[in-house]
């Protein structure tokens, strides 16, 4: 396209995309894949894996979580926030006679719990996993600091059914009602827990 801003919207947009896929992806490994692996694995193979494994696997997982969210906040303000040619401010896909309007009421609530998300990651999934990898964390506090970070990750894992629901309610669902809010938070939350069921060994911990 001939115009900037198409142009920016679109590479935007794809970087949310893929860095959101990258994140997500890494987030069901850790869930559905590394517990249940770290469950089978003795003490000598740990030491042995995932000084290997764990560093590459968390450097993507933090860094599409970060990409994922300021692309996204930059989406935001490109789409709700900013109107080619005329400037910044509100436009019509956030408000319609004085009130949001559902598209932002969805994507809204994808936010926030895209939020929540990218603040267990950086906040305290990383650090505690850090700290762990770099031999800091004393071995009595070993098991707290380890449950710390699974139940943030389990958490992330519940939200991103929603989340996912909420972010692509804007452009291909759009109403917004109370019984409908209540089946996407039901609906994504299901659909996590019968994949965490499903894979075995994958509620113990590490």
């Amino acid at each position: 396209m001939p115009d900037f801003y198409s142009n920016f919207h679109l590479v935007v947009r794809w970087l949310h995309v893929i860095a959101g896929i990258t994140w997500i992806g890494h987030l069901y490994f850790f869930n559905y894949v590394n517990v249940p692996l770290q469950a089978a694995l003795d003490d000598a193979t740990k030491k042995a894996v995932n000084p290997q494994l764990m560093p590459r696997a968390l450097w993507w997982f933090r860094w599409g979580a970060m990409i994922t969210f300021l692309a996204g906040l930059t989406l935001f303000v490109l789409n709700y926030y900013y109107t080619p040619g005329v400037g910044f401010g509100a436009t019509s896909l956030l408000m319609e006679t004085g009130k949001l309007t559902p598209r932002a009421m969805w994507i809204l609530f994808g936010m926030l719990l895209g939020t929540i998300m990218w603040y267990n990651v950086w906040m305290i999934i990383w650090p505690a996993q850090k700290r762990l990898l770099t031999g800091k964390v004393p071995q009595p506090e070993i098991p707290a600091v380890r449950k710390k970070a699974f139940l943030a990750s389990r958490i992330n894992t519940f939200l991103s059914g929603p989340m996912l629901f909420g972010m692509l309610a804007p452009a291909h669902y759009g109403a917004m009602s109370g019984p409908t809010f209540i089946m996407a938070v039901a609906l994504g939350g299901l659909a996590i827990l019968w994949a965490i069921r499903s894979s075995p060994n994958v509620g113990k911990l590490a």
